[in-house]
Protein backbone atom coordinates (compact mmCIF):
# COMPACT_ATOMS: atom_id res chain seq x y z
CA UNK A 1 0.00 0.00 0.00
CA UNK A 2 1.17 3.52 -0.83
CA UNK A 3 0.24 6.12 1.77
CA UNK A 4 0.54 9.89 1.40
CA UNK A 5 0.69 11.79 4.70
CA UNK A 6 0.40 15.57 4.35
CA UNK A 7 1.98 17.81 6.98
CA UNK A 8 4.11 15.01 8.34
CA UNK A 9 6.85 17.34 9.61
CA UNK A 10 4.46 19.13 11.93
CA UNK A 11 3.57 18.24 15.50
CA UNK A 12 0.85 15.61 15.09
CA UNK A 13 2.04 14.42 11.68
CA UNK A 14 5.58 13.75 12.90
CA UNK A 15 4.35 11.85 15.95
CA UNK A 16 2.07 9.85 13.66
CA UNK A 17 4.83 8.96 11.19
CA UNK A 18 7.34 8.09 13.92
CA UNK A 19 4.80 5.65 15.30
CA UNK A 20 3.42 4.21 12.05
CA UNK A 21 6.39 3.93 9.67
CA UNK A 22 8.20 1.24 11.72
CA UNK A 23 4.91 -0.63 12.17
CA UNK A 24 4.31 -0.90 8.40
CA UNK A 25 7.63 -1.97 6.84
CA UNK A 26 5.84 -3.53 3.86
CA UNK A 27 4.03 -0.28 3.00
CA UNK A 28 5.43 2.93 1.53
CA UNK A 29 4.73 6.19 3.37
CA UNK A 30 5.40 9.51 1.65
CA UNK A 31 5.40 12.74 3.64
CA UNK A 32 4.21 15.81 1.70
CA UNK A 33 5.20 18.91 3.65
CA UNK A 34 5.83 22.52 2.63
CA UNK A 35 8.30 22.80 5.56
CA UNK A 36 6.95 26.06 6.97
CA UNK A 37 7.95 27.61 10.32
CA UNK A 38 6.29 24.90 12.44
CA UNK A 39 7.81 21.99 10.51
CA UNK A 40 10.92 20.41 11.91
CA UNK A 41 12.82 17.65 10.13
CA UNK A 42 14.62 16.95 13.39
CA UNK A 43 11.34 15.47 14.61
CA UNK A 44 11.67 12.73 11.96
CA UNK A 45 15.25 11.59 12.56
CA UNK A 46 14.07 8.24 13.91
CA UNK A 47 12.53 7.26 10.57
CA UNK A 48 14.48 9.36 8.07
CA UNK A 49 16.69 6.48 6.95
CA UNK A 50 14.01 3.78 6.85
CA UNK A 51 13.46 2.38 3.33
CA UNK A 52 9.66 2.66 3.42
CA UNK A 53 9.67 6.40 4.22
CA UNK A 54 10.30 9.40 1.98
CA UNK A 55 9.86 13.16 2.25
CA UNK A 56 8.60 15.33 -0.60
CA UNK A 57 8.73 19.12 0.02
CA UNK A 58 5.41 19.92 -1.66
CA UNK A 59 3.06 22.86 -1.10
CA UNK A 60 -0.50 21.49 -1.29
CA UNK A 61 -1.75 24.86 -2.57
CA UNK A 62 0.35 24.24 -5.72
CA UNK A 63 -2.00 22.11 -7.84
CA UNK A 64 0.56 21.15 -10.53
CA UNK A 65 2.93 19.95 -7.80
CA UNK A 66 0.14 17.94 -6.16
CA UNK A 67 -0.83 16.41 -9.51
CA UNK A 68 2.77 15.45 -10.23
CA UNK A 69 3.11 13.61 -6.92
CA UNK A 70 -0.22 11.80 -7.36
CA UNK A 71 0.69 10.80 -10.91
CA UNK A 72 3.97 9.37 -9.67
CA UNK A 73 2.75 7.63 -6.51
CA UNK A 74 -0.89 6.69 -7.23
CA UNK A 75 -1.69 6.51 -3.49
CA UNK A 76 -4.09 4.05 -1.92
CA UNK A 77 -4.54 6.17 1.20
CA UNK A 78 -4.21 9.90 1.88
CA UNK A 79 -4.01 11.07 5.50
CA UNK A 80 -4.40 14.83 5.53
CA UNK A 81 -2.80 16.60 8.51
CA UNK A 82 -1.35 19.63 6.70
CA UNK A 83 -2.88 22.84 8.04
CA UNK A 84 -2.14 26.23 9.44
CA UNK A 85 -3.31 25.57 12.99
CA UNK A 86 -2.55 28.36 15.46
CA UNK A 87 -5.60 30.49 16.30
CA UNK A 88 -3.54 33.56 17.24
CA UNK A 89 -1.68 33.50 13.94
CA UNK A 90 -5.01 33.29 12.10
CA UNK A 91 -6.13 36.48 13.84
CA UNK A 92 -2.97 38.33 12.84
CA UNK A 93 -2.92 36.97 9.27
CA UNK A 94 -5.83 34.83 8.05
CA UNK A 95 -4.83 34.59 4.37
CA UNK A 96 -2.43 31.65 4.82
CA UNK A 97 -5.15 29.77 6.70
CA UNK A 98 -7.64 30.20 3.87
CA UNK A 99 -5.12 29.10 1.25
CA UNK A 100 -3.68 26.08 3.05
CA UNK A 101 -6.70 24.79 4.93
CA UNK A 102 -9.34 25.35 2.25
CA UNK A 103 -7.58 25.57 -1.11
CA UNK A 104 -4.99 22.95 -0.12
CA UNK A 105 -7.71 20.50 0.94
CA UNK A 106 -9.60 21.20 -2.29
CA UNK A 107 -6.49 20.40 -4.36
CA UNK A 108 -6.00 17.08 -2.60
CA UNK A 109 -9.65 16.15 -3.06
CA UNK A 110 -9.46 17.04 -6.75
CA UNK A 111 -6.32 14.94 -7.16
CA UNK A 112 -8.10 11.97 -5.61
CA UNK A 113 -11.30 12.49 -7.60
CA UNK A 114 -9.41 12.60 -10.88
CA UNK A 115 -7.72 9.25 -10.23
CA UNK A 116 -10.00 7.16 -8.02
CA UNK A 117 -13.19 5.40 -9.05
CA UNK A 118 -16.19 4.79 -6.81
CA UNK A 119 -15.29 1.11 -6.60
CA UNK A 120 -11.66 1.64 -5.55
CA UNK A 121 -10.68 0.38 -2.13
CA UNK A 122 -9.00 3.71 -1.35
CA UNK A 123 -9.50 6.35 1.32
CA UNK A 124 -9.06 10.05 2.01
CA UNK A 125 -8.78 10.60 5.76
CA UNK A 126 -9.22 14.21 6.88
CA UNK A 127 -7.83 15.27 10.27
CA UNK A 128 -9.74 18.17 11.81
CA UNK A 129 -10.47 19.91 15.11
CA UNK A 130 -13.22 20.35 17.68
CA UNK A 131 -12.85 24.13 17.27
CA UNK A 132 -15.22 23.97 14.29
CA UNK A 133 -18.09 23.52 16.76
CA UNK A 134 -17.55 26.86 18.49
CA UNK A 135 -17.91 27.31 22.24
CA UNK A 136 -19.82 25.34 24.84
CA UNK A 137 -21.39 26.71 27.99
CA UNK A 138 -20.62 25.27 31.40
CA UNK A 139 -22.27 21.96 30.46
CA UNK A 140 -22.67 19.78 27.38
CA UNK A 141 -20.36 17.96 24.99
CA UNK A 142 -19.53 18.23 21.29
CA UNK A 143 -21.06 15.37 19.33
CA UNK A 144 -20.58 14.55 15.66
CA UNK A 145 -24.02 16.04 15.01
CA UNK A 146 -23.27 19.36 16.77
CA UNK A 147 -23.82 22.31 14.42
CA UNK A 148 -20.71 24.12 13.28
CA UNK A 149 -20.21 27.58 14.79
CA UNK A 150 -16.53 28.58 14.30
CA UNK A 151 -15.23 31.67 16.09
CA UNK A 152 -11.80 32.34 14.52
CA UNK A 153 -10.40 32.46 10.99
CA UNK A 154 -8.57 29.21 11.84
CA UNK A 155 -11.68 27.31 12.93
CA UNK A 156 -13.71 28.77 10.05
CA UNK A 157 -11.10 27.54 7.55
CA UNK A 158 -11.13 24.06 9.10
CA UNK A 159 -14.94 24.02 9.08
CA UNK A 160 -14.89 24.88 5.38
CA UNK A 161 -12.42 22.07 4.69
CA UNK A 162 -14.61 19.59 6.61
CA UNK A 163 -17.60 20.62 4.49
CA UNK A 164 -15.59 20.16 1.29
CA UNK A 165 -14.58 16.64 2.31
CA UNK A 166 -18.19 15.68 3.07
CA UNK A 167 -19.38 17.26 -0.17
CA UNK A 168 -16.90 15.23 -2.23
CA UNK A 169 -18.20 12.06 -0.58
CA UNK A 170 -21.85 12.92 -1.17
CA UNK A 171 -21.47 14.38 -4.66
CA UNK A 172 -18.71 12.25 -6.19
CA UNK A 173 -18.74 9.16 -3.99
CA UNK A 174 -15.16 9.82 -2.86
CA UNK A 175 -14.33 7.46 0.02
CA UNK A 176 -13.60 9.70 3.01
CA UNK A 177 -13.48 9.68 6.79
CA UNK A 178 -13.16 12.68 9.11
CA UNK A 179 -11.85 12.91 12.66
CA UNK A 180 -12.28 15.98 14.87
CA UNK A 181 -9.92 16.02 17.82
CA UNK A 182 -9.65 18.01 21.03
CA UNK A 183 -6.52 19.93 22.08
CA UNK A 184 -3.37 17.86 21.53
CA UNK A 185 -0.23 18.01 23.65
CA UNK A 186 2.95 15.99 23.88
CA UNK A 187 6.48 15.78 22.46
CA UNK A 188 7.61 17.89 19.51
CA UNK A 189 4.90 20.54 19.66
CA UNK A 190 6.01 23.93 18.36
CA UNK A 191 6.49 26.17 21.41
CA UNK A 192 3.95 28.82 20.45
CA UNK A 193 1.23 26.60 21.93
CA UNK A 194 0.23 26.82 25.60
CA UNK A 195 1.85 23.74 27.12
CA UNK A 196 5.33 23.84 25.53
CA UNK A 197 5.47 27.64 25.92
CA UNK A 198 4.73 27.36 29.64
CA UNK A 199 7.24 24.54 30.15
CA UNK A 200 10.10 26.32 28.43
CA UNK A 201 9.36 29.71 29.99
CA UNK A 202 9.12 28.14 33.44
CA UNK A 203 12.49 26.45 33.00
CA UNK A 204 14.06 29.73 31.88
CA UNK A 205 12.21 31.83 34.52
CA UNK A 206 10.44 33.91 31.91
CA UNK A 207 6.89 35.27 32.30
CA UNK A 208 4.05 32.78 31.85
CA UNK A 209 1.44 34.70 29.79
CA UNK A 210 -2.13 33.53 30.42
CA UNK A 211 -5.08 34.90 28.46
CA UNK A 212 -7.78 36.67 30.49
CA UNK A 213 -8.31 35.01 33.87
CA UNK A 214 -7.22 31.58 32.61
CA UNK A 215 -10.73 30.16 32.91
CA UNK A 216 -11.05 28.78 29.38
CA UNK A 217 -11.57 25.01 29.43
CA UNK A 218 -10.11 22.51 26.97
CA UNK A 219 -10.27 18.72 26.69
CA UNK A 220 -6.61 17.64 26.52
CA UNK A 221 -5.60 14.70 24.31
CA UNK A 222 -2.12 13.17 24.43
CA UNK A 223 -0.74 13.14 20.90
CA UNK A 224 0.12 9.42 20.88
CA UNK A 225 -3.47 8.59 21.81
CA UNK A 226 -4.62 10.77 18.92
CA UNK A 227 -2.30 9.03 16.46
CA UNK A 228 -3.59 5.61 17.48
CA UNK A 229 -7.18 6.84 17.26
CA UNK A 230 -6.69 8.05 13.69
CA UNK A 231 -5.30 4.71 12.57
CA UNK A 232 -8.10 2.90 14.40
CA UNK A 233 -10.68 4.93 12.46
CA UNK A 234 -8.86 4.26 9.19
CA UNK A 235 -8.94 0.52 9.90
CA UNK A 236 -12.35 0.18 11.58
CA UNK A 237 -14.43 3.31 10.95
CA UNK A 238 -17.22 3.54 8.41
CA UNK A 239 -16.64 5.38 5.14
CA UNK A 240 -18.43 8.73 5.10
CA UNK A 241 -18.53 8.94 8.89
CA UNK A 242 -17.12 11.54 11.26
CA UNK A 243 -15.54 10.55 14.58
CA UNK A 244 -14.80 12.86 17.50
CA UNK A 245 -11.58 12.09 19.37
CA UNK A 246 -11.17 13.38 22.93
CA UNK A 247 -8.98 12.70 25.92
CA UNK A 248 -11.66 12.94 28.64
CA UNK A 249 -9.45 15.52 30.34
CA UNK A 250 -11.26 18.84 30.78
CA UNK A 251 -8.97 21.41 32.40
CA UNK A 252 -9.02 25.17 32.86
CA UNK A 253 -5.97 26.89 31.38
CA UNK A 254 -4.97 28.26 34.78
CA UNK A 255 -5.03 24.75 36.25
CA UNK A 256 -2.90 23.44 33.38
CA UNK A 257 -0.32 26.16 34.03
CA UNK A 258 -0.30 25.50 37.79
CA UNK A 259 0.22 21.78 37.14
CA UNK A 260 3.09 22.49 34.75
CA UNK A 261 4.75 24.77 37.30
CA UNK A 262 4.61 22.02 39.90
CA UNK A 263 6.00 19.34 37.58
CA UNK A 264 8.83 21.59 36.35
CA UNK A 265 9.71 22.31 39.97
CA UNK A 266 9.61 18.59 40.81
CA UNK A 267 11.79 17.63 37.85
CA UNK A 268 14.37 20.43 38.19
CA UNK A 269 14.54 20.90 41.96
CA UNK A 270 13.34 24.50 41.63
CA UNK A 271 11.16 26.37 44.11
CA UNK A 272 7.57 25.98 42.95
CA UNK A 273 6.47 29.30 44.44
CA UNK A 274 9.15 31.08 42.40
CA UNK A 275 7.82 29.50 39.21
CA UNK A 276 4.18 30.16 40.11
CA UNK A 277 5.15 33.79 40.62
CA UNK A 278 5.98 34.04 36.91
CA UNK A 279 2.30 33.85 35.93
CA UNK A 280 1.17 36.96 34.08
CA UNK A 281 -2.44 37.53 33.05
CA UNK A 282 -2.62 39.28 29.67
CA UNK A 283 -5.41 40.71 27.52
CA UNK A 284 -7.58 37.94 26.14
CA UNK A 285 -7.60 37.24 22.42
CA UNK A 286 -10.65 38.21 20.34
CA UNK A 287 -13.38 35.56 20.08
CA UNK A 288 -11.74 33.26 22.62
CA UNK A 289 -14.07 30.25 23.02
CA UNK A 290 -14.86 29.49 26.65
CA UNK A 291 -15.08 25.72 26.72
CA UNK A 292 -14.50 22.67 24.50
CA UNK A 293 -15.42 19.12 25.51
CA UNK A 294 -15.71 16.02 23.35
CA UNK A 295 -18.21 13.19 23.44
CA UNK A 296 -16.14 10.27 22.12
CA UNK A 297 -18.93 7.68 22.38
CA UNK A 298 -19.02 6.94 18.64
CA UNK A 299 -15.33 6.06 18.25
CA UNK A 300 -15.47 3.99 21.43
CA UNK A 301 -18.56 2.02 20.43
CA UNK A 302 -17.89 1.65 16.68
CA UNK A 303 -14.09 1.32 16.68
CA UNK A 304 -13.19 0.19 20.20
CA UNK A 305 -10.81 3.09 20.88
CA UNK A 306 -10.22 4.80 24.21
CA UNK A 307 -7.31 7.04 25.32
CA UNK A 308 -4.54 5.33 27.25
CA UNK A 309 -3.12 8.42 28.94
CA UNK A 310 -4.71 10.43 31.72
CA UNK A 311 -3.77 14.08 31.87
CA UNK A 312 -1.52 13.38 34.86
CA UNK A 313 0.48 10.68 33.07
CA UNK A 314 0.61 12.45 29.73
CA UNK A 315 1.64 15.85 31.06
CA UNK A 316 4.52 14.37 33.08
CA UNK A 317 5.77 12.55 29.98
CA UNK A 318 5.54 15.82 28.07
CA UNK A 319 7.51 17.89 30.60
CA UNK A 320 10.22 15.23 30.79
CA UNK A 321 10.49 15.15 27.00
CA UNK A 322 11.11 18.90 26.75
CA UNK A 323 13.61 18.82 29.60
CA UNK A 324 15.63 16.03 27.96
CA UNK A 325 15.45 17.27 24.35
CA UNK A 326 17.04 20.69 24.56
CA UNK A 327 18.74 20.31 21.17
CA UNK A 328 15.33 19.98 19.50
CA UNK A 329 14.13 23.04 21.43
CA UNK A 330 17.12 25.12 20.33
CA UNK A 331 16.59 24.12 16.71
CA UNK A 332 12.98 25.30 16.59
CA UNK A 333 13.40 28.53 18.54
CA UNK A 334 14.55 30.55 15.58
CA UNK A 335 14.39 34.27 14.98
CA UNK A 336 10.94 33.81 13.46
CA UNK A 337 9.73 32.20 16.69
CA UNK A 338 11.02 35.08 18.80
CA UNK A 339 9.47 37.67 16.48
CA UNK A 340 6.15 35.85 16.80
CA UNK A 341 6.24 35.96 20.61
CA UNK A 342 6.91 39.70 20.49
CA UNK A 343 4.04 40.22 18.04
CA UNK A 344 1.47 38.14 19.89
CA UNK A 345 2.27 38.86 23.54
CA UNK A 346 4.25 42.09 23.46
CA UNK A 347 1.18 44.34 23.51
CA UNK A 348 -1.08 42.18 25.69
CA UNK A 349 0.38 42.87 29.15
CA UNK A 350 -2.24 44.10 31.59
Amino acid sequence: MKIIVTGGAGFIGANFLNWLVPKLPEHRLINLDKLTYAANLGSLREIDSLPNYALRPVDITDMPAVDAVFDELDPDLVIHFAAESHVDRSIHGPRDFIRTNIEGTFNLLEACRARWSRDDNRLFHHVSTDEVYGSLGETGLFQETTAYDPSSPYSASKAASDHLVRAYHRTYGLPVKITNCSNNYGPMQFPEKLIPLMILNAVERKPLPIYGAGLNVRDWLYVQDHCEAIWTVIEKGAVGRTYNIGGNNEKRNIDVVDTLCQIVADETGANVDEILGLKEFVTDRPGHDLRYAIDATRIREECGWEPKETFDTGIRKTVKWYLTNQEWVRDVRSGEYRKWLDLNYGERST
